[in-house]
């Protein structure tokens, strides 16, 4: 089980939002690329950044911040990222500065074609991430909720030849109410690639209930308010990660 720390960055800082409120952001730090170094030196194994702004915009707009990190990691750890990734061009961009993955969100579930032609383009470099409510997605932003139920439209784009699938449950993110276990595990279960858990996580509790369901699937999870206000120690998280999936 890997615990991926999450930057999001707004206008530059790493920000933490409670359920998507941009309206509702906590700084954490003007310094991306010190932030990056720090969670690396507490063990990451990956990263997990945001362009805040970018997903509003639908284009990259912290994109000082998030090469000033790629400068700062370099090859050490892959770095997925997303926020505003509406084409191939900017995928392309994206992967050419160094970047491991990228994720489509908003994008994918709003035309799909765009999707399968990235899958095609770059195999093996595209995450979709999925935000639901009560099992339906949203999209822009967390601001609309569709019909579109999550396990299909999953299973739908991971015949396209998704890499991976991040699943954010909306009612929990941010909120440090504990990571939605069923659902994940339902989403897992439903598919043949990895999910990674999002949303929710608040202690080292959420990380052994996710240990406990990892063989359905689920290879990782995303943190970041826990880690940054500090109910979650991450090293020694990712540690009882470790010796949990040793088992």
């Amino acid at each position: 089980m890997l615990l991926i720390p999450a930057i999001d960055l707004k206008e530059g800082h790493c920000v933490r939002l409670k359920q998507g409120a941009m309206e509702d952001a906590t700084v954490f730090s003007e310094e991306p690329a010190a932030m990056a170094r720090h969670w690396i030196k507490q063990g990451a194994r990956r990263l997990h950044l945001v362009d805040l702004d970018g997903a509003f915009a639908g284009k990259p707009k912290n994109a000082a911040a998030i090469k000033s990190i790629l400068a700062e990691v370099g090859d050490e750890i892959p770095i997925q990222l997303g926020g505003g990734i509406r084409d191939l061009d900017t995928i392309e961009r994206c992967l050419d500065d160094g970047l491991g993955y990228v994720i489509i969100g908003t994008a994918a579930v709003k035309n799909p074609g765009f999707l399968h032609d990235a899958c095609s383009a770059f195999p093996g470099h595209i995450i979709v991430g999925l935000d639901a409510r009560d099992g339906k997605v949203a999209v822009d932003g967390w601001s609309k909720l569709t019909r579109h139920d999550v396990v299909d439209l999953a299973k739908k784009f991971e015949d396209y030849g998704v890499e991976a699938v991040i699943y954010t449950d909306i009612g929990r993110d941010g909120m440090l109410s504990g990571v939605n276990i069923e659902a994940t595990v339902k989403l897992a279960q439903a598919l043949t690639i990895p999910v990674i858990a999002s949303g929710g996580i608040a202690t080292l509790k959420d990380i052994q209930a996710l240990c406990a369901v990892a063989s359905e699937g689920i290879m990782g999870a995303i943190t970041g308010r826990a880690i940054y206000e500090g109910t979650l120690d991450f090293k020694k998280a990712q540690a009882e990660a470790d010796k949990l999936s040793a088992r």
